[in-house]
């Protein structure tokens, strides 16, 4: 995709259109299977960047994915507003008929589902984990209406304060019991929110089940990097996934109010970009599809930050396409895909 991207909004005849030019070459020197994508994408403040004129947040809510996914920056985008409610058939319709062939989503799962207690009252949640509730709500829709766009399915399990904490076993005898239920024919991720989950049974249990880990950029969580050095963690599932929305030690409100309206890299974060090298690199080695979704709170605008992680990555000869024989997992390698039902093979390959 190169060239100037027209406006999809209302634009007066002689508005600007957009140049991707420069995007679109850069984005051709790395591998089709690093897959970059924003976390969510209606913000007016992105316009000269992702959008050309200047639509309004409706306009972007209307017609703005079909603007987004014509940009050549993003090969996937982050669905995060069905983690409030999954989304209706006509939603997933419409959704689809804007998306390019081949265009894959990263799709949170309501997080009904993924809260062990009701965020407000703290009550525990009797429809946490529900499989049967996943199977009609989420897949059923998704399947009918929305699977040729689906990458992976990511159950963001919520941060639960310490005395809300089950007992380790109790944790992974509840996580075994979900994951074995687990419709076959999906792409699965967990993404913790309580480091105290990342434990090698964890570990052991996502393999079993060949589901993947979220390497997640999170206020409360440990960093990308240090995520990645735990011995077989990135091996688990099939896609490498990795959610980048929070800097360790910040909070969203006061990052929100800092960083709006979202159109400049206000608070760069090199640590982050390091440790999505060394992430890139060692799928890349594995012979994993990668997909690395950036949430505007990480640096300040996640379009921008896209950018220089793929400027980055050409730097550095990362991520690049490689030949057959180095995309060979090494020996011990799972890539398993769902319910451990053998290698993955890729489909028609903001919370």
């Amino acid at each position: 995709m190169s060239g100037r991207q027209l406006s999809l909004f209302d634009a007066p005849d002689d508005a600007p259109a957009l140049d991707t030019s420069e995007d679109a070459a850069l984005m051709a020197q790395l591998s089709a299977e690093v897959r970059f994508g924003t976390s969510s994408g209606t913000f007016p403040g992105w316009a000269g960047i992702v959008y050309p004129g200047q639509p309004s947040e409706r306009e972007l809510q209307r017609n703005g994915l079909a603007s987004y996914a014509r940009h050549p920056l993003f090969r996937t985008v982050g669905i995060d507003r069905s983690y409030y409610r999954p989304l209706v058939e006509k939603d997933l319709r419409e959704y689809a008929e804007q998306l390019p062939r081949g265009f894959k989503c990263v799709h949170k799962v309501f997080g009904q589902i993924t809260s062990a207690v009701d965020p407000r009252t703290r009550e525990p949640n009797r429809d946490f984990l529900n499989v049967e509730l996943l199977e009609q709500e989420v897949l059923g829709p998704l399947e009918r209406h929305f699977y040729d766009h689906l990458g992976p399915l990511v159950f963001e399990l919520m941060p639960l304060h310490q005395p809300e904490l089950p007992s380790d076993e109790r944790f992974i005898q509840r996580l075994g019991e979900f994951l074995r239920r687990l419709p076959r024919g999906f792409e699965y991720a967990i993404e913790l929110r309580n480091r105290e989950f990342l434990l090698p049974e964890y570990i052991e249990l996502l393999q079993r089940h060949g589901v993947s880990h979220v390497f997640n950029f999170w206020e409360r969580m440990p960093r990308v990097g240090e995520q990645l050095a735990l011995p077989g963690l990135l091996e688990a599932g099939g896609a490498a996934v990795s959610r980048l929305m929070i800097p360790p030690g910040k909070r969203y409100m006061k990052r929100k109010e800092t960083l709006a309206p979202f159109d400049a890299l206000r608070d760069p974060q090199p640590g982050m970009r390091r440790d999505v090298m060394a992430l890139v690199l060692a799928a890349r080695k594995l012979g994993k599809v990668v997909y690395v979704i950036a949430n505007n709170k990480a640096e300040g605008c996640s379009p921008l930050t896209v950018r220089a992680l793929a400027e980055e990555l050409v730097k550095r000869g990362i991520g690049q396409a490689v030949s057959m024989q180095e995309l060979i997992a090494p020996q011990g390698a799972t890539g398993l895909g769902p319910r451990g039902a053998g290698p993955t093979t890729p489909r028609d390959g903001e919370g």
